[in-house]
């Protein structure tokens, strides 16, 4: 869809920000709230990220995007948590080895951040997501990944509900609302950055902290 196309195809001025994590920290606290037991995928997360060090970045978005898909399952927060609107940490979303869209993408996220993606090659993407296809009437909040390699390229979407990772403009069930990562927020369609993600989205803020305390830093 031309639409989602052209609203995630809004490549930042290059920054390189990335982000380091306290593996030691992460893993004391994942054994303390989950279990030992659940060492093992955090073991298996770090392996992946440590082997991706150096690859191409496109091997990197589809690793990645496939290790999450095989190690965690879908669930809605109102199960998992309790709450209608949870963003989960990785922390919490290995845990518990369950998420649903936002849990995903955060996830996903972190782990590209962390095997070398630089953040302007990245957008959280709020969404309406129709159901039963692009011509539906029926839709619901979703979020979704997108990469774009350089400025010229068309975004890659990775998503929770589906594994294969598609250009953007083969995602026509897709309405983008905004856009965001750790250095701004945009509106579908402008390239003017709205300000600050932490200042304007709450949840955003309040995920954000929660990973600096559980060993992650940008």
């Amino acid at each position: 869809m031309v639409l989602l196309a052209g609203s995630l195809a809004l490549f930042a001025e290059p920054v390189s920000r990335g982000v380091s994590i306290d593996f030691s920290r992460f893993d004391a606290q994942l054994k303390t709230r989950f279990g030992e037991d659940r060492l093992a995928v955090s073991a298996l997360w770090q392996s992946l990220l440590y082997s991706l060090q150096g690859q191409a970045e496109l091997d990197q978005v589809r690793q990645i995007n496939a290790f999450f898909h095989e190690h965690l399952r879908y669930r809605l927060d109102s199960d998992l948590y309790g709450a209608e609107d949870y963003w989960a940490t990785p922390l919490e979303t290995l845990g518990h080895g369950l998420g649903d869209c936002e849990d995903y993408v955060i996830a996903k996220y972190i782990s590209l951040l962390q095997a070398g993606v630089d953040d302007s090659k990245l957008r959280l993407v709020y969404v309406r997501a129709r159901l039963g296809g692009p011509r539906s009437s029926t839709s619901r909040a979703h979020m979704v990944l997108s990469y774009q390699a350089t400025p010229s390229a068309e975004p890659l979407i990775l998503d929770s509900l589906i594994e294969d990772l598609l250009p953007a403009s083969m995602r026509t069930d897709l309405d983008p609302v905004f856009s965001f990562n750790y250095q701004g927020m945009w509106a579908a369609g402008s390239a003017t950055p709205l300000g600050s993600s932490t200042a304007r989205l709450s949840r955003w803020r309040n995920v954000i902290e929660r990973m600096e305390s559980e060993g992650m830093s940008w």
